[in-house]
């Protein structure tokens, strides 16, 4: 109010300084400094705005509260990188410009740093009795299409019950987990399950396996050269791959996703609270990851896209009509 006062008396021709000795007199201290900084507020920086928009950004998408407890949790984009959290951005309105550097600010501003793997160790034992089929990769972890080539392997988790091995099955065209069972046994079953898991979800989805089509590949377990398991590939016309006994990349890509699991899931406390205690808790998380992992993680082999995401552009471009001619 005074302010304005100080103002209307200027357009009338009046000095700053005479005009706050008047107010003086009347007990109003107010300095010429004070005046000048109302009449032209300091410009705020356009990096100073977007760092803030960012910012609040990744806040909301890194941390969540829980409905049940009122307690705040982190998210599982809590655990991205830089890298990741650019490409989450720019997806979202009004941040399709979001730098490397906001991000980094940011980051360390919220004290995120993205979850770091550690080394795997291995868990399947080879049969050395066990009748092997060849290796029809030779580490080319690539395909035209889904349903081209899937790969498998099984890794394990402590519980206070005891070890839990947890066996995925994934498409390589898109990365995407089509299959997975958790159990208290390394059985034949253990690996059985999951391919029918695969099998019957690919048939629910209207994108069933073309008999003859598919290379079922996994590492040299005792558990892939089982009878049983070859048995159910020849009568689903699906081609057994092993990869060379003493290889350490013979199934890359599966051994990749195996310490995925382990970093994001196992060792974080985003998909399950607590320590793991029996299998059901084992269970719950996975559940919990591999939807993640399917549906909304960012991969960085597949363009940014998710798993879900990429199989589906692969579909539309399939089915897009043809044009008519011009």
């Amino acid at each position: 109010m005074i302010l304005a006062f100080i103002n209307e008396m200027r357009a009338e021709g009046y000095a700053v300084e005479s005009i706050l000795r008047v107010l003086r007199q009347q007990g109003l201290k107010i300095a010429a400094r004070t005046y000048r900084a109302w009449r032209r507020p300091a410009r705020i920086a356009a990096r100073t705005v977007t760092d803030a928009l960012v910012e609040d950004k990744i806040r909301a998408l890194a941390w969540k509260v829980n409905e049940a407890t009122g307690q705040i949790e982190m998210t599982p984009e809590g655990l991205y990188g830089r890298r990741k959290w650019v490409a989450l951005l720019r997806r979202k309105p009004g941040l399709a410009g979001t730098s490397r550097g906001a991000v980094d600010r940011a980051m360390r501003t919220l004290g995120l740093e993205g979850v770091r793997r550690v080394k795997k160790l291995r868990t399947t034992i080879p049969d050395p009795d066990g009748k092997r089929a060849g290796d029809l990769l030779n580490r080319d972890f690539t395909a035209a299409a889904p349903n081209r080539v899937w790969v498998t392997d099984f890794t394990y988790v402590r519980t206070w019950a005891g070890f839990v091995y947890v066996a995925f099955v994934l498409d390589v065209f898109a990365q995407r987990i089509v299959g997975w069972h958790a159990s208290t046994s390394k059985k034949v079953d253990l690996v059985m399950t999951p391919l029918r898991m695969a099998l019957w979800q690919r048939d629910r989805d209207g994108h069933p396996v073309e008999h003859g089509e598919l290379i079922h590949h996994s590492d040299a377990g005792s558990q892939y050269t089982a009878i049983h398991l070859s048995e159910h590939l020849a009568l689903e016309g699906i081609a057994p791959s092993i990869g060379s006994v003493g290889d350490a990349y013979d199934n890359a890509l599966m051994e990749t996703v195996n310490g995925l699991f382990k970093t994001e899931c196992i060792r974080t406390t985003i998909f399950h609270a607590g320590p793991y205690r029996t299998l059901a808790d084992v269970e719950y998380a996975t559940a919990g990851w591999v939807d993640w992992y399917n549906n909304r993680r960012l991969h960085g082999s597949l363009g940014m896209l998710t798993p879900v995401e990429f199989e589906t552009l692969h579909y539309e471009a399939l089915n897009r009509e043809p044009e008519p001619a011009k």
